[in-house]
């Protein structure tokens, strides 16, 4: 097929003849084809290379292939694996083998993998990670070296490598090819070149290993597929490894590892019957269905579960706003934080320590930066508060797709040994938000039918992992599944899914759909008619307890969350109404007259008579007796009960003493003086040194405007668009003036050496043509200091009065202000 048939420009090498090098095949390519490179290997991007071989070079460095193999799936990392057990081109030892892609359908049979094998080969070539003719596939060198030292497939070394490193000596060799019943050589080159011919031919080696003595196999059998090393008396040998070792079948390890031997990598071929690895994955495992539900029940549960979000981050700001948890010298929440918020939202510490990262990378949360530093809500949550529902969801979960903190790491240690705390330092993974987003996707291609499943469809999370697996085989692979990193962030991604109503018994909402695309409003009308209409009702009950069959307005809910205390939470919340709750409603500044117009608007019950009695009663007590700082004291107009106050055995530990018929003084604080009176099963209230009532209603804490944090990624951002596209220009433009010949001007376009000289319209336009083209320009340049030059530049970007351009006679990338160019002219063809 030709270039134009199958889409492809013409190269821009010259003759037929196959690319030489890695630069080579690079020019040869298309600028999609170098924008789609450097698409996935952004970090070939900084800086911006020069031109094709400086690319090619940086492609090939160390740091830069072992990111890219890290993004390679299960299949293309074997194939690569493959390519690098191929001799290396130009090899000395052995006959000339079959063509590379011959060998590597060898290393990899069956029709699964030949099927798949041109997309995995196609794939190694957009990556840069192999390269030349069609046929002729070429590992680079980095990779090759990379995948054999030591080799994952468990293969050894070559027998060539093997003999330098055992330092057999000419004479052994000879001994060698005797026993092996191969005729003698004159240097040790060919000697190793004839073993390994033989090696490679599976009927000659059979007949080899025919006349084996017995065990003779089975020693080989036990290092087939790895480690290719055993241990052996090589000095005294057992008759069968004397065997092999006078064969090469097994090579002495070298002179520092006495007793060790190596199985060679031709030999360990030929046992496997020429395959490369035990196991040959071509295609991906499929996620398994573990159960398939409705869509609608999906969709209910999901939103369901979006609303609990919702109360649970808001539940525990506001425990936050009235009392701040102090922040930990090293940063982050104290353990007996974490245990007070996970017993306020009533729910395990993990997920305390989750709902706290949620609201941190949501910018609702984060430290005030004050002397005592706490944490607190931000400016931002209030904003947030007065949102729908569905637009606060979409907030929440946004952010969370894209964070890299990682939540489930909370009560783990890092490296060093320290205990990582909740919205401290350390939890950052940036592997996180490509498993986070790439399980989600299974999710949805299981629910859409495309992964063998069907509408509501719920995975098997083995299933999952296992296909994350195959799919970043190198990745997140700090420890064998699946407690490693991959393995554990898909687990915590399903399980946040589900708690942030994503997904709905284990299958993905369709609400959650449009999120994958970055499409928040076409998110929030998803879910907008899920979600309940907020109620403005309660039901009381005679029992002291209240019930809100659904989520209350926000104005109710705060209202009788200060007047109640929360008995249960679910599809309908219970309040308990008792003496300490209604005792607080009454410090906050609220009389009697207010509870009862208040209960009476809101219930579509009618107000029990006990709920009636039990404010009177509290309310006829609540600041009869006055505590003020004498260190404290307590006032009364009723001489009996300061006289039982002083009678009560209880009161014993406060030192009360009788200052005058209606005043008590106490050593103790006024705040313990009031708690203490309040067990006593008084109601106190406190006053001012005016005698006026302190009202206690909590102040709301804030921060000052803090900003989110930034997700921490392991590797440059993805470039734009308009960057590749600039990119891939300078790097042709600067490769362009490396291969072409460089010629001094001729006279007759310089006459008297003077810079040439155009209007600033017509320089404009023939810059604007040049970066469409590719033409190398000749200006005139006067620079700051006002010396003038000539230069040769190749414009790639004419843009705000400047123009950027491969300067030929500095061979780098330069922007020049157009006002400083007097003038320009195409350079001369000879």
């Amino acid at each position: 097929m030709s270039s134009e048939q199958n889409g492809r420009t013409p190269p821009r090498q010259a003759g037929p003849s196959a690319p030489r090098t890695l630069a080579e095949d690079l020019r040869a390519r298309e600028d999609a084809a170098l924008a789609d490179l450097l698409r996935t290997r952004p970090d070939l991007l900084s800086p911006v290379p020069g031109d094709l071989t400086q690319l090619a070079t940086r492609a090939g460095t160390r740091a830069s292939v072992a990111r890219a193999l890290e993004r390679l799936d299960q299949f293309t990392l074997q194939t690569a694996q493959a390519l690098a057990l191929l001799p290396s081109p130009g090899s000395p030892t052995g006959p000339a083998g079959p063509p590379p892609d011959e060998a590597l359908g060898a290393l990899l049979p069956g029709d699964e993998a030949a099927a798949q094998l041109p997309y995995a080969l196609r794939r190694l070539r957009e990556q840069a990670l192999v390269w030349g003719g069609e046929g002729q596939p070429r590992l680079v060198r980095t990779a090759r070296e990379l995948l054999t030292s030591p080799s994952p497939t468990g293969l050894g070394p070559t027998l060539a490598e093997a003999a330098n490193t055992a330092k057999l000596s000419p004479a052994r060799l000879q001994e060698i090819l005797a026993a092996a019943g191969l005729p003698a050589t004159h240097d040790p080159v060919s000697a190793l070149a004839a073993l390994t011919s033989l090696f490679t031919d599976r009927t000659r080696t059979a007949a080899l290993l025919d006349e084996a003595p017995d065990g003779a196999e089975a020693l080989l059998r036990k290092l087939e597929w790895g480690p290719p090393y055993g241990t052996a008396d090589t000095d005294a040998p057992s008759p069968p490894v004397a065997w092999l070792l006078d064969r090469a079948l097994l090579v002495p390890a070298g002179p520092g590892e006495p007793g060790k031997v190596v199985l060679p990598r031709e030999v360990a071929l030929h046992l496997r019957g020429g395959h490369a690895h035990r196991v040959l994955e071509p295609v991906p495992p499929p996620v398994a269905v573990a159960r398939a539900y409705e869509p609608g029940t999906v969709d209910a549960t999901a939103a369901g579960q979006a609303l609990a979000a919702l109360a649970a981050v808001e539940e525990l700001l506001a425990a936050w706003e009235a009392e701040p948890p102090p922040v930990l010298r090293a940063g982050g929440l104290g353990v007996r934080d974490l245990k007070r918020a996970a017993l306020t939202l009533d729910v395990p510490e993990p997920t305390a320590a989750f709902w706290a990262e949620l609201a941190y990378g949501a910018g609702l949360l984060a430290s005030d930066g004050e002397a005592d530093e706490t944490y607190a809500p931000t400016p931002a949550y209030d904003d947030w508060l007065r949102l729908p529902p569905a637009e606060r969801w979409t907030r929440l979960v946004t952010p969370w797709l894209t964070a890299t903190r990682v939540a489930g790491l909370v009560g783990e240690r890092d490296a060093k040994g320290r205990a990582l705390s909740a919205l401290g330092p350390g939890l950052d993974r940036g592997l996180a938000p490509e498993i986070r987003g790439r399980t989600l996707a299974l999710l949805a291609e299981l629910a859409d039918g495309t992964a063998g499943g069907t509408p509501g469809a719920a995975p098997d999370p083995a299933t999952v992992r296992e296909r994350m697996r195959w799919e970043r085989p190198l990745r997140g692979q700090d420890v064998p599944p699946p407690h490693d990193l991959r393995s554990r962030l898909v687990s915590w991604t399903l399980t946040e899914a589900e708690s942030l109503g994503l997904t709905g018994r284990g299958s993905l909402a369709s609400h959650a759909r449009p999120l994958l695309a970055d499409e928040q409003k076409a998110a929030q009308a998803a879910l907008s008619p899920l979600l309940p209409p907020p109620l403005d009702h309660v039901l009381l009950q005679a029992d002291l307890t209240a019930v809100a069959p659904g989520p209350l307005e926000r104005e109710l809910a705060t209202a009788l969350g200060i007047l109640a205390d929360v008995e249960s939470k679910g599809g309908a919340t219970v309040y308990r109404f008792t003496p300490g709750s209604v005792r607080r409603a009454l410090d906050s500044g609220q009389t009697a007259a207010d509870l009862h117009a208040f209960l009476t608007a809101h219930s579509h019950t009618p107000v029990p008579q006990p709920l009636t009695y039990l404010i009177d009663d509290v309310a006829r007590k609540h600041g009869v007796l006055r505590v003020g700082a004498a260190s404290s004291y307590v006032r009364c107009d009723d001489d009996a009960l300061l006289a039982e106050l002083l009678a009560d055995k209880r009161s014993a530990p406060l030192r009360l003493r009788l200052l005058a018929p209606t005043v008590l003084a106490s050593p103790a604080p006024p705040d313990q003086l009031l708690a203490r009176l309040r067990e006593m099963g008084y109601a106190p209230a406190a006053e001012s040194s005016d005698g006026d009532v302190l009202l206690s209603r909590p102040d709301a804490h804030r921060t000052p405007p803090r900003a989110a944090p930034d997700p921490v990624p392991d590797g440059p951002p993805l470039p734009d668009r308009t960057l590749l596209t600039a990119a891939v220009r300078a790097i042709r433009a600067g490769d362009h003036a490396a291969t072409l010949p460089h010629r001094p001007p001729r006279p007759d376009t310089a006459p008297n050496g003077d810079l040439p000289r155009t209007v600033m319209a017509e320089t404009l336009a023939t810059m604007q043509s040049a970066t469409l083209t590719g033409t190398p320009l000749w200006i005139g340049y006067v620079n700051a200091d006002g010396a003038a030059s000539q230069r040769v530049i190749a414009p790639v970007k004419v843009e705000g009065g400047f123009v950027t351009a491969y300067d030929h006679t500095a061979d780098e990338v330069r922007t020049y202000p157009l006002h400083r160019i007097t003038g320009v002219a195409e350079v001369p063809e000879d």
